[in-house]
C-alpha cells in the first residue's frame, strides 16, 4: 500500500487503526488532514468500506475542498468514482443537504432558503 509510505509512524498508526471510531488530537501542521484522508483511503482499500458510507465533516469550505482534493488524489486509480462517493463537506452544507433530502417527512418542500445575519436585515 504505497499511500502509507509517506506517513510517519504516528500517522500510520492512526490510519491503520482497526474498525470503529478514532480520536486524533494533534496541533496545527501535524498532519491531521493527511491522517483523515489516508484513513478514508485505507478504509476503502483495506476494509472494503463502501465510499458512500463515509462521512467526513469539517468547519470551512476551504478545508472541505482540500480534503476532497486529497481523497481524490489518493483514490485517483479508481477514475475518481470512489472519491466522488465519499461525502466530504462542512457542517453547514451537510445539514442543509440532510434537510433538503429529508424535509418532506415534515410535509415541507425541499426548496427553501437559509438566511445569514446580513440577509435577515
Amino acid at each position: 500500500m504505497d499511500y502509507l509510505a509517506k506517513l510517519n509512524a504516528e500517522q500510520r498508526k492512526a490510519v491503520e487503526f482497526g474498525a470503529g471510531p478514532l480520536l486524533v488530537l494533534a496541533g496545527a501542521g501535524s498532519g491531521k488532514t493527511r491522517v483523515l484522508t489516508h484513513r478514508i483511503a485505507h478504509l476503502i482499500h483495506h476494509y472494503g468500506v463502501d465510499p458512500s458510507e463515509i462521512f467526513a465533516v469539517t468547519f470551512t469550505n476551504k478545508a472541505a475542498a482540500e480534503m476532497r482534493h486529497r481523497v481524490h488524489g489518493l483514490l485517483q486509480g479508481d477514475s475518481g468514482k470512489l472519491a466522488r462517493e465519499v461525502w466530504v463537506s462542512t457542517f453547514h452544507s451537510s445539514c442543509m443537504r440532510i434537510l433538503r433530502t429529508e424535509i418532506h417527512h415534515l410535509n415541507y418542500l425541499n426548496q427553501f432558503t437559509i438566511y445569514d445575519d446580513s440577509d435577515q436585515l
